[in-house]
């Protein structure tokens, strides 16, 4: 009777399984954490982080990685989501304080950054026409002629975001609810130039964006 070389047929076992392990190729750890850190955004953002209006909980999904990062710091340094009129931005603070373990913020910053953008449907009902004017003069020379936004002036793209969330940080930026508080270099750019802006004209300059889509 031929032996069998058992040495050898292990070593092919070993070899075969390890292919397979190759074939499932895990998520990055950064990857992996943001996706366990979700768990915790997902019941206000959505399991698809395409937000909630009924909870002033904006879409966030395909947004720039670096532009998350910098909100979640604003928010755990205290210049935005710490002014008593700011509902949503309280709400906000105490998540992004949880987010304590180095990598943290990076992690789930790229999660949300990787999933597919969405562009929530116009609830605003200002004028495009008028806004193109005001957006020209305004916000061009930082969110860029297509609302895509530059990264180099900290400007995020803001045709990603529901017309609503704009509105609404609009008027914090006006109020100085946000942008008015020291350490906030970009913040208070926002607030300038919110300044020069009625409720009515915010309208129509978001009417605008939303048609840049």
């Amino acid at each position: 009777m031929r032996r069998l070389r058992t040495p050898r047929i292990a070593a092919l076992a070993l070899l075969t399984a390890g292919l397979a392990a190759c074939d499932a190729t895990p998520l990055p750890l950064g990857m992996e954490r943001g996706t366990e850190l979700f768990e915790t955004c997902a019941p206000c953002h959505g399991a698809n982080a395409a937000g909630n209006p009924d909870i002033a909980a904006p879409a966030i999904a395909g947004l720039p990685q670096w532009y998350i990062e910098d909100q979640l710091r604003g928010y755990q340094e205290g210049y935005r989501g710490d002014h008593y009129t700011d509902l949503a931005g309280l709400r906000m603070r105490p998540m992004a304080l949880s987010l304590t373990r180095e990598g943290d913020i990076e992690s789930v910053a790229e999660y949300v950054a990787g999933l597919d953008p969405v562009y929530p449907e116009s609830t605003l009902h200002g004028n495009a026409g008028a806004g193109a004017t005001m957006y020209t003069q305004i916000c061009v020379a930082c969110h860029g002629v297509d609302g895509l936004g530059m990264p180099e002036l900290h400007a995020p793209p803001i045709v990603q975001l529901n017309d609503w969330y704009l509105y609404q940080e609009l008027q914090n930026f006006r109020s100085g609810a946000r942008g008015a508080a020291p350490g906030d270099t970009w913040g208070l750019t926002m607030r300038a130039n919110s300044l020069a802006l009625s409720d009515e004209v915010m309208q129509d300059v978001i009417a605008y964006v939303q048609t840049l889509r």
